[in-house]
């Protein structure tokens, strides 16, 4: 991997994140990582800060190394590894070593774990955290067709600090 300026970062957040998905990531070598599937997401700007927001369910086995850590990494892959993006986000790293599963290599940074196989990893430092509520859902139809069981997401908003890329 390779640290690139933020500055240079020239993506579409439009399409990376439904399209390609991410993972989201936190933990450490020392302490333990774990690792999920997003598809929602973004990237921005608030409060004079490049920042990325994450969203994770509170049933999610990695929101608990998120609201544990300081930093948290979302890193993207080439569509090749589909497959294996789907199969981390719907197995639990609670019941198995799902990345040695899909054959991924850890990378751990000072603070952050992503993996060699990314092609973009985004490390950001935590924010702000807020629940989700019912009553600020104005289209109703939205919170009733992704929350049938109430299990409103997280959001988590963290300023990116780091980006590294694949070297080629």
């Amino acid at each position: 991997m390779k640290e690139i300026a933020l500055e240079t970062l020239n993506l579409n957040a439009l399409s990376i994140i439904p399209n390609d998905w991410m993972l989201i990531t936190a933990g450490t070598k020392e302490n333990g990582f774990n690792t999920m599937t997003a598809s929602w997401g973004h990237m921005g700007c608030i409060w004079n800060r490049l920042t990325a927001v994450a969203y994770i369910r509170p049933q999610r086995y990695t929101k608990e190394f998120v609201d544990r850590e300081e930093l948290y990494t979302l890193s993207f892959f080439p569509q090749e590894y589909k497959k294996q993006l789907s199969y981390l986000g719907s197995h639990s790293g609670r019941d198995e070593d799902k990345v040695a599963a899909v054959g991924f290599t850890t990378v751990f940074g000072e603070g952050f774990t992503t993996f060699k196989e990314a092609s973009l990893t985004l490390v950001c430092r935590k924010l702000y955290r807020g629940t989700l509520t019912e009553e600020g859902f104005l289209d109703k139809d939205i919170f009733e067709k992704n929350y049938p069981g109430r299990d409103l997401h997280d959001m988590y908003i963290g300023e990116i600090v780091h980006a590294f890329v694949a070297e080629e």
